[in-house]
């Protein structure tokens, strides 16, 4: 759909799929055209569920420094970090299950993308890692606050603090990975996740992915009243009617339901 990310969907499974060589550095070009994506298979009713991919080589290495470096303090405090958040905002954003395939390298705004999944798969060889730190400045993607919300505070701390980069088995220790696999088997382990929920109540999913997020950016009451919220309409969906006459009368796991 774009020059530098396409958009494939087989059987239920959108791949949004990164490809500027060679390290899919992340320039304004490439944020707007995810956010495009983004949009793209949140709206298609034939997609249950959607992989981010960068290729058999490498997730994404960041950010475009060359272009950002020519940026003042007047640009970024305008549309530039706006841009950066918007683009992540809406891969989050994505009413269905999301999981980053992640090969090679994932650092700054790579990983600031990845983070914007549900799940994580990342090949043995994988480092990860917010290095902005480096460069003088922190990560203005959303790096600070996903990557905190995930991994707790002490961790992201001394991940932002240091820049180090973090190999595939301490990423999967801390939770900031959830599987580990060969790093030729990471587009196909994604996949396979991704194809546990085609098939699947795509409200019930759509309500639970809702529910979680927003509840974990407010207090407990609110959280509860956002989850009743959500329970109570999922009573007028065809697939509830559906998962409960099934279960009652050839009991659980074997509906068959229709997505609406």
């Amino acid at each position: 759909m774009g020059e530098f990310v396409r958009v494939e969907i087989e059987d239920g499974i959108a791949t949004i799929r990164l490809d500027r060589p060679k390290m899919n550095a992340l320039n304004a070009q490439v944020q707007r055209e995810l956010a495009e994506a983004a949009v793209l298979v949140g709206e298609d009713d034939a997609v249950a569920a959607v992989v981010l991919y960068g290729g058999e080589r490498v997730f994404a290495a960041g950010a475009d420094i060359k272009e950002m470096a020519v940026l003042g303090a007047a640009d970024m405090a305008g549309a530039a970090s706006r841009r950066l958040q918007d683009f992540t905002k809406a891969l989050a954003a994505i009413p269905k299950p999301v999981i980053a395939a992640i090969t090679g390298y994932a650092l700054g705004g790579g990983l600031e993308v990845a983070l914007t999944a549900d799940f994580r798969v990342a090949g043995e060889g994988a480092k990860v890692g917010q290095p902005e730190i480096q460069l003088g400045i922190i990560p203005g993607a959303g790096g600070t606050q996903r990557l905190a919300r995930l991994v707790g505070p002490s961790r992201a701390k001394d991940l932002v603090f240091s820049g180090r980069h973090v190999k595939a088995a301490e990423a999967l220790a801390i939770g900031l990975v959830d599987r580990v696999v060969p790093d030729d088997q990471v587009y196909a382990a994604a996949l396979e996740w991704a194809r546990t929920f085609v098939g699947g109540p795509a409200a019930a999913l759509r309500a639970a992915k809702q529910a979680i997020d927003a509840g974990l950016e407010t207090d407990l009451a609110t959280g509860l009243e956002i989850e009743r919220v959500q329970f109570a309409a999922l009573f007028a969906t065809e697939d509830r009617t559906i998962g409960m006459t099934s279960f009652v009368e050839e009991g659980p796991g074997k509906a068959k339901f229709t997505g609406r």
